[in-house]
């Protein structure tokens, strides 16, 4: 049961987070966000803000999604005749189209569908007892979709095509940027919950609970000077030294170790402890603990972190390979192992997987939005955007990619996790 959790608070966390990015950078842009959703599926509850924003939860407590004006195939599309009913103010302007059979309103006039333009004219067309009636639609009008959910009507002025260059291109980054600060507050609360951040820089050590050096009456805030011999200055050295020391070695070596116990020299024999192959004295490097350095430490963490998954894409760029990729069955997997190891371990994934899907989504792919953000560069140097057909083109291409490198990945996945 942890294990599911964990995995539905990283995966809907990280997704909501970065889906908030786009909501707000829209929305500042002029954009229309027709509906903002929390999980995917069926929906659960839905509420139109003040800002003509749908907000929904939805069944399945995944990730969620934005859904703006104009952008990708967000479309409303009506059949010829289809039938709706119409809510109609005083000044005979619709305020309302409702297409679904689950909401209905007894003082809404019904039609039957002929024609209709919500983008420009504003208008829509159709059969009311046998007789052909074409009315206004309000500018900010509801339409309620066949599932029951209300969201606004999209005309061209709030369109996504209608924002500037610039507007549209930081829409596009808010999405990976919002990953990147996810990120960053992770690994900063982290090291708030650890108490502290790693000091490898220096030779006092934090002692493990249950270690072989504990067990020598070693404490936590010792300093190591030297192992077998070999002087040591920080924890860096310290780890080369028994890596050096344990060394083909086929029995958990014992360590000569010197060391300054609250300014008092002692040397000490100590026999290492074998876990998984390996050796250890059952130290870690010790805590800075003030506030200052766990933040300079998130921030240290967030970029080392980026820096490695970069040089890790492009290692499977270079050299493709299924199984150096993984999906959601691998991030269920090493979620339950996070959360066996406790919440801690979940918030240090958590910041991983968001840091991993900011930059993943940078890819500059068409359906992705570094894609976007490739299309927004091309515009701007032309001085016009694409033809919104052309960009649909690319981006559909795009999303066949993706969903063929989704269908596989999640293959291999499960190949290797129950077979």
């Amino acid at each position: 049961m942890k294990g599911i959790i964990a995995f539905i608070f990283i995966f809907g966390v990280i997704v909501v987070v970065h889906e908030f990015g786009h909501f707000y950078f829209a929305k500042k842009s002029g954009i229309l966000v027709r509906e903002f959703a929390i999980g995917m599926g069926p929906k659960i509850f839905s509420h139109i803000g003040a800002d003509g924003t749908a907000y929904t939860i939805r069944i399945l407590p995944l990730g969620g999604y934005v859904r703006m004006a104009g952008w990708g195939e967000d479309k409303t599309e009506i059949k010829t005749g289809t039938p709706v009913s119409l809510t109609v103010n005083a000044e005979g302007v619709v305020t309302r189209i409702n297409l679904s059979n689950k909401l209905l309103d007894d003082t809404s006039l019904p039609m039957n569908v002929t024609s209709y333009d919500f983008e420009e004219k504003l208008d829509i067309t159709g059969l009311v007892l046998e007789e052909s009636k074409t009315f206004s639609v309000d500018h900010d009008a509801t339409i309620i979709e066949e599932d029951g959910t209300e969201v606004r009507i999209a005309p061209v002025d709030v369109q996504y095509q209608n924002a500037s260059i610039w507007g549209r291109l930081i829409t596009n980054f808010a999405g990976p940027m919002n990953n990147f600060i996810l990120g960053f507050v992770a690994f900063v609360l982290f090291f708030f919950l650890q108490g502290g951040v790693p000091d490898s820089t220096s030779n006092q050590v934090t002692v493990t609970e249950g270690g072989a050096i504990q067990q020598a009456g070693v404490v936590t805030g010792d300093q190591i000077l030297a192992i077998n011999g070999e002087k040591v200055s920080d924890y860096d050295e310290i780890a080369r030294a028994i890596a050096k020391a344990s060394e083909d070695a086929k029995s958990a070596p014992t360590l000569t170790v010197e060391l300054s116990h609250e300014g008092e020299k002692k040397t000490l024999d100590v026999t290492t402890k074998e876990q998984d192959g390996r050796y250890y004295l059952g130290i870690s490097p010790i805590l800075k603990t003030g506030f200052v350095d766990k933040v300079v430490g998130g921030f240290k963490e967030t970029l080392s972190t980026s820096l490695l998954i970069v040089k890790a894409l492009k290692n499977i760029i270079a050299q493709f390979d299924l199984n150096k990729l993984g999906g959601p069955v691998a991030i269920y997997q090493i979620s339950s192992q996070a959360a066996a190891s406790g919440w801690s371990d979940v918030l240090r994934l958590l910041a991983m997987l968001s840091i991993n899907l900011g930059i993943f989504n940078l890819i500059p792919i068409p359906a992705l939005d570094g894609g976007k953000i490739v299309i927004n560069i091309i515009e701007a140097i032309r001085r016009k955007p694409l033809k919104q057909e052309t960009e649909s083109y690319i981006t559909l291409a795009g999303v066949a990619v993706m969903v063929i490198l989704m269908i596989a990945v999640t293959w291999n996945d499960i190949l290797r996790v129950f077979f």
